[in-house]
């Protein structure tokens, strides 16, 4: 929840949020123009740690759950130098598949690393650029998926490589009816056009930059849900199986309050729906159940009422200066029926964590005579220049699992320390934050001790 990182600060100092050390392990980069690859894996068979390190050699490191130092492997980057390592796999060996893609070749090369006896194997794929457009790539339950949109056919591809073998599956959309805003027919190339699909990252909090975004894609095991917001009334729902390419199609209808809405959006969580409904007269937030698309819990917030189920002050950021407190729900609501409107859901082992609000960007003239004395102003003739200023209004909802709403304290979540401590600490290098069943592990390198160190972050104060 990083928009709430400066309102934590109030509370607890960076010194408390940066956490334990676990391991660190010795790396001396020559110069920064050296290439830099760091990706932090778990296998989730084995739930071994692993560290790939790829700088002018590629470091394999191995741990246990422990997060002991099992086995280290340096190889060579032969026939990857110019490559960037951008996922990762594991066999049913156990033994690791790197993905190391070049934009120039238009291709990736797979390795697989056989720490057995330190050898390795290389494959060759091709990405069907002429045809499809690159959307995602992520890693699923030890696989590597490759997300693609058709530029002539009305689908989705996606590439699953599973043991080193890709699989092709062509999702086609060509039967379902799409409308914009204005509930004019569109196909669902042109809707992706003007939406372009966000990816969720699952079991980890969303920010408010990608929640706010109208085409969402969530991953689950085998199986794919997108949602399309772009409509006011109704938010348009994809289960898409990917063993028989079965796409079931949902139709949520967004809560209708007193007034048309102005801005709408939805979040989809845990077999659950929830739609926010907004203009400056009205707040609604309904949360359906996925099966039977009835509503579970509605919230209906006029200007002149208190948010009941806020944790947070409502706040308002600009740019990332300090957050600043609107003082009623009327200035909150005109605020955020200027901005593109989101909820983000996170679940712990405790609560359901809820941050509703929106993002805006709003674009100022000014010149340059304003920037300088008045003595250089009286000869200097007015030039235009537009900043651009981002913002954001929101506030923070804790509740429990059974969708009640609490009276506890927002504490940090290890997302809001993560950001917190790289934030604190300019000079390293971090790479991807590694989330694991009881806490999660930032990977960075430090310039000053000359080392890759794991790092864990836990939820709440320390």
């Amino acid at each position: 929840m990083k928009q709430i990182l400066l309102f934590l600060s109030l509370f607890c100092s960076t010194v408390l949020l940066s956490q334990t050390v676990l391991t660190s392990y010795p790396l001396d980069l020559k110069n920064k123009k050296q290439r830099l690859d760091f990706v932090n894996a778990e296998n989730t068979i084995t739930h071994d740690v692993f560290v790939f390190l790829a700088t002018d050699s590629l470091s394999i490191l191995k741990y246990n759950s422990a997060l002991f130092l099992k086995q280290k492997i340096v190889t060579s980057r032969k026939f990857v130098e110019d490559r960037s390592l951008i996922g990762y796999s594991f066999s049913e060996d156990g033994n690791p598949i790197l993905y190391w893609f070049s934009a120039a070749d238009k291709s990736i090369i797979l390795i697989k690393y056989y720490l057995e006896n330190n050898t390795s194997r290389a494959l060759k794929f091709r990405i069907p650029l002429e045809d499809k457009s690159l959307l995602n790539y992520y890693q699923k339950d030890n696989n590597f998926y490759l997300l693609m949109k058709d530029k002539t056919k009305e689908g989705l591809t996606a590439f699953i490589f599973k043991n080193g073998i890709a699989e092709e599956k062509y999702l086609d959309f060509s039967p379902f009816v799409f409308r914009d805003r204005k509930t004019q027919q569109k196909t669902f190339n042109q809707i992706l056009r003007e939406n372009p699909i966000e990816k969720m990252d699952s079991g980890e909090y969303n920010p408010l930059y990608k929640v706010t975004s109208k085409s969402k894609l969530y991953t689950l095991p085998n199986r794919l849900i997108l949602t399309l917001d772009q409509s006011l009334r109704k938010t348009q729902l994809f289960d898409i199986n990917l063993n028989n390419l079965e796409i079931k199609e949902k139709t949520f209808l967004q809560p209708v309050g007193q007034k048309n809405s102005k801005k709408s959006n939805s979040y989809y969580h845990e077999n659950k729906l929830y739609q926010v409904n907004v203009n400056a007269e009205q707040l609604l937030l309904d949360i359906k159940d996925y099966e039977s698309e009835s509503s579970l819990k509605t919230f209906i917030v006029s200007k002149k009422d208190t948010i009941q189920f806020k944790n947070s002050p409502l706040l308002l950021q600009i740019n990332d200066r300090k957050p600043r407190e609107l003082k009623n729900t009327s200035k909150f609501l005109q605020e955020l029926a200027t901005t593109d409107v989101g909820i983000s859901v996170f679940k712990n082992k405790q609560n359901l964590f809820l941050t509703l609000g929106g993002t805006g960007m709003q674009s100022k003239s000014i010149t340059a005579v304003d920037m300088m004395p008045d003595f250089y102003s009286d000869f200097m003739p007015p030039s235009y220049y537009n900043i651009d200023t981002y913002y954001s209004v929101f506030f923070e909802s804790v509740w429990s699992k059974k969708l009640e709403t609490t009276n506890q304290n927002q504490e940090p979540l290890a997302g809001d320390k993560i950001y917190a401590f790289i934030d604190s600490n300019k000079g390293i290098f971090p790479s991807n934050t590694l989330k694991l069943s009881n806490y999660s592990i930032l990977g960075y390198y430090d310039p000053n001790s000359k080392q890759y160190v794991l790092r864990k972050f836990t939820d709440g104060f320390n």
